[in-house]
């Protein structure tokens, strides 16, 4: 059984996680349909933009990110001014988690793009369709396993994020704190081993679903696309 305290860290995690693949998912495919492209201007420039979250420490993204929206940012101060405000909040934690996991999205995505028949792209656009219909009517369709099973990878991959969302949102209980910042604050207890042991199971056993389920679920559309 869950003590409230737990099931308030889950709902958190769960919510910005949840917040952090919607906002991102779209861009990502997106970036991912640009980059498949065999033709594509600045391509080398975008994917490298694209990947940068992985290079850079998780802590440094986490302190771009409150150069660029804090309230005295390069575009913090109109944020606040429209009453929108990002750092050390929830919806500053999803974007934080979100920038990091759109590099993974944009990977899977991608993968999935090149690896469908671009001579059916060719003949649809020698029949008359425009762009838009060969991507909402083709490629997307047939990139479809890919994404999804990259979403819920993304999904589980944001579940455990931690440099970023600490520095941009903090460490706030029932505000910001997910699972791996309640794991972080209980080891600062003295006799917090056994409560971390506890969080890093429900942690661990999360990320093990998400693995299993992104797995299913490509199985189970790339049969329904097969049938």
């Amino acid at each position: 059984m869950l003590s409230p305290a737990e099931g308030q860290i889950l709902a958190t995690s769960f919510a910005v996680a949840a917040r952090a693949l919607i906002w991102s998912l779209p861009f990502a495919i997106a970036v991912a349909f640009a980059l498949s492209r065999p033709r594509f201007p600045g391509k080398l420039v975008l994917d490298g933009l694209a990947h940068l979250p992985v290079i850079l420490p998780p802590v440094l993204v986490g302190f771009l990110l409150l150069l660029l929206l804090g309230r005295r940012g390069l575009l913090g101060g109109w944020l606040a001014a429209a009453g929108i405000h990002l750092p050390f909040t929830q919806a500053g934690a999803a974007l934080a988690t979100a920038v990091m996991i759109f590099p993974l999205l944009v990977r899977s995505i991608r993968l999935a793009f090149e690896a469908t028949d671009s001579r059916l792209l060719d003949a649809a656009s020698v029949l008359g369709a425009g762009p838009w219909d060969r991507f909402l009517t083709i490629a997307l369709p047939l990139a479809g396993p890919g994404i999804l099973a990259g979403a819920v990878t993304g999904f589980a991959t944001a579940m455990g994020e931690f440099g970023a969302v600490i520095t941009f949102a903090a460490n706030i209980p029932g505000q910001t704190q997910t699972l791996p910042l309640a794991i972080y604050a209980v080891l600062q207890e003295p006799g917090g081993e056994a409560h971390a042991l506890r969080l890093a199971a429900m942690s661990f056993t999360l990320a093990m679903l998400g693995l299993i389920a992104a797995e299913v679920l490509q199985r189970w559309t790339r049969r329904r696309l097969a049938g």
